[in-house]
């Protein structure tokens, strides 16, 4: 007489099917990754950088995060914002009042 798999055991099987796949996957990367830093010459192998690209993400994530908590100052009574290119600008380059649009980008 056979008993039946759980439902708990079948997810403990899942998920260890997926543990390997994901580890497998990681590791091959890992080697075409390592076969092409052979395949460089002396030349483009000096030229090349190591990022790693979830450190680089996590780093923008927190800038983004930390500018969004910075307060902005008002522009001053001299200065404006140009509608165009966003910069905050002196009232002498100023080129369109009613635009607010600076001498830069008006040209």
């Amino acid at each position: 007489m056979a008993t039946e798999p759980t439902e708990e055991l079948e997810a403990e099987v899942d998920d260890d099917a997926t543990d390997d796949t994901d580890e497998s996957a990681a590791e091959a990367l890992d080697e075409l990754e390592a076969e092409e830093l052979e395949m460089l010459t002396d030349d483009e192998s000096d030229e090349t950088l190591v990022v790693d690209e979830a450190a680089e993400m996590r780093a923008i994530r927190r800038a983004e995060i930390s500018m969004a908590d910075e307060s902005v100052d008002e522009a001053a009574p001299d200065e404006f914002v140009c509608q165009s290119c966003f910069l905050v600008k002196r009232m002498s380059q100023l080129a369109q009042k009613r635009k607010k649009i600076c001498l830069d980008c008006a040209s």
